[in-house]
């Protein structure tokens, strides 16, 4: 079965290529059977090969051919399969499938289904084929095609001028990771010879000492491509304006899989890190900055998918916390839930906007309790896992976060103690959002329910919100095994009690009233605040100053090269010449033989000043 996981990201790629070329030509139902079935027979290979791996777990590695030989440099078309591989591999096509099925529904009167299908397709394709690279070019080619087909798909309803604008800053605030990655591929090229991951770690542990300075140099290079990849502070702006795209997309994208990629490169190359202390700290710091900016950001927001790609943004950063404390199973097992439950809020976002006549605004809806009551149980348990109540998917693998955090020498407990402010927030706005948006009354009536292909996804993703927690991932032997202790139980306890007094706290203010925040809120320190937090803590003002507006400035100096005025002299000279040799050609046989006769005179008139001898 092994032998065969080159079909997996293939299935995808040719559904989608098929779609682009004759899905103008084929009925809807069939564009729907051939964009679902493909991620579904994807999913099916992927779940085979899992269960052929759990009974017989040997890391399996495929070359299909030598993409290109340049002297000692051959990398290959090359698969490499272990638990990482098949964790990714499962979430991308099995959440993958799950969202393909909702855009049935979702997107069944839209003008260009085919065309959303065809990309959200190769994005799948691109995606596998990053997360099963042998080799980091390879990985590098899937890294920059999901990019690509993010632009495409957070662009998809192009006609709509903000939507592009949205689509191209993302392609182009992640192209500046990307870059960086490109640098930090070259060196190591340059310095181990290799691009091949396992062969490039070891000869690394066996050329460079723990904390040299080229390992730092190229873990902080591999750093910069994650962090605008995953969205993380300072490259995190392009996420929340990708919600222009269409729903299922933001569920696809911005919980499943791309965000997620950053991570999962970081934790392919963790021999590498281990051999930087400075990065791996530098990858905590940053994703528990990450997300206690987009914790509070999100407490502000109003837009319900907003309030989301904040979340993504935030829990991302959880993720990052765990590589950089060394709790690389707790980083991916948290990737794994967070698709569960993400996907699952994502999509019930979908399933409200779908319903109440494309509304963004949550306090616009209300009420929405009893009469969309799947959308609102989705909401509840993706909510809970989402604040990391006991019992859910997400109480598990933060919790295991949190805990390996507080340990770590040094700056542990203050780690910590941040990330439980980051949990305090996600319990307060996840919780807002559903009593906001579910109870009270009715401002914005839904003029349908969910069909069963979007009630569906919604169902399997609740089963998987809930018992996720319970899954044990098969890493063990992936990544280096922690020294096994656990802390004081009064820790566990706090952890275990932050998100309720969250969710708690939530309750008073958003659905009873009992506690009243109004004075502080209207206060000058609360508006300034809140302010401030609503605009992202001015960050893409920020940008806009330093970048973006002196380059439009500069743009409109250089409207009119400088350089182009040379150019420009060379035309005028020679529409000149041409003027005058047109107004030569007056059609009369004298003057011609005159001019004729004249330029025979001057002709041998230089000849006999330049060579006298010639007469």
């Amino acid at each position: 079965m092994r032998e065969l996981i080159w079909l997996i990201p293939l299935i995808p790629l040719l559904s989608s290529v098929t779609l682009m070329l004759a899905g103008s030509r084929l009925p809807r139902l069939l564009i729907g059977i051939t964009g679902v079935g493909s991620v579904g027979l994807a999913a099916l290979l992927t779940l085979a090969t899992g269960l052929d791996f759990l009974a017989n777990p040997e890391i399996f590695q495929l070359t299909l051919w030598t993409w290109i030989q340049v002297g000692s440099f051959a990398p290959g078309v090359a698969f490499y399969f272990d638990g990482l591989t098949l964790v990714m591999m499962s979430v991308i096509t099995g959440v993958g499938f799950l969202i393909h099925l909702f855009s049935t529904e979702f997107m069944e009167q839209d003008e260009s289904y085919a065309r959303y299908f065809a990309y959200l397709n190769m994005f799948v394709a691109a995606m596998l084929v990053l997360v099963m690279a042998d080799n980091l070019l390879l990985l590098y080619l899937g890294w920059e095609g999901v990019g690509v087909c993010s632009y495409l798909l957070v662009g998809f309803w192009y006609q709509n001028s903000a939507n592009g604008q949205a689509a191209r800053k993302a392609f182009i605030v992640t192209r500046i990771g990307d870059t960086a990655m490109a640098l930090g591929l070259f060196l190591l090229f340059t310095e181990l010879g290799t691009l091949d991951i396992q062969a490039m770690v070891g000869i690394a542990n066996e050329t460079w000492q723990v904390g040299d300075n080229i390992p730092l140099i190229a873990c902080l290079l591999l750093l910069a491509g994650a962090v605008g990849k995953s969205a993380q502070l300072p490259l995190h702006t392009w996420l929340p304006d990708a919600m222009a795209g269409p729903t299922p997309v933001s569920a696809l994208i911005h919980a499943a899989t791309m965000v997620t990629a950053g991570v999962y490169l970081i934790a392919r190359t963790h021999g590498l890190f281990l051999l930087a202390p400075e990065a791996m700290m530098a990858v905590a710091v940053i994703g528990i900055a990450t997300t206690l900016m987009a914790a509070f950001t999100a407490l502000m927001q109003s837009d319900i998918k907003r309030i989301l790609a904040y979340s993504t943004i935030s829990q991302i950063g959880y993720m990052f916390l765990a590589l950089g404390v060394g709790a690389w199973t707790a980083g991916i097992f948290h990737l794994m839930t967070h698709a569960f439950f993400k996907a699952l809020l994502f999509l019930g976002s979908g399933a409200i906007i779908h319903c109440l006549h494309h509304e963004h605004n949550i306090f616009k809806m209300g009420g929405l309790r009893t009469r969309m009551p799947v959308t609102f149980w989705s909401f509840m348990i993706g909510s809970a896992a989402l604040a990391a109540l006991p019992m859910t998917s997400g109480f598990f693998s933060k919790d295991q976060i949190l805990l390996q955090a507080y340990q770590m020498p040094g700056m542990g407990p203050w780690l910590w103690l941040a990330g439980l402010l980051g949990a305090l927030l996600t319990a307060i706005y996840s919780f807002r959002l559903v009593f906001v948006v579910f109870f009270g009354g009715a401002k914005t009536e839904p003029d349908k329910d969910t069909g069963w292909r979007m009630a569906l996804p919604l169902t399997v993703l609740c089963g998987l919100s809930l018992i996720g927690g319970y899954f044990i991932i098969p890493v063990q032997d992936v990544f280096p095994v922690g020294s096994g202790d656990h802390p004081a139980h009064w820790v566990e306890y706090v952890s275990i009690s932050v998100p309720l007094f969250g969710v708690l706290l939530a309750y008073l203010i958003f659905h009873t009233g009992q506690l009243r925040v109004d004075s502080l809120v209207n206060s000058r320190i609360g508006k300034t605040l809140g302010q401030f937090w609503l605009s992202g803590w001015g960050i893409d003002w920020l940008y806009d100053r330093l970048f973006v507006r002196p380059y439009y400035a500069l743009s409109g100096m250089l409207k009119s090269e400088p350089v182009d005025a040379i150019y420009g002299l060379i035309v005028a000279i020679n529409q000149t010449f041409n003027h005058w040799l047109s107004v030569t050609q007056t059609g009369r046989m004298r003057w011609y033989i005159v001019s004729m006769v004249f330029g025979l005179v001057v002709l041998l008139t230089l000849a006999l000043q330049i060579s006298p001898e010639v007469l």
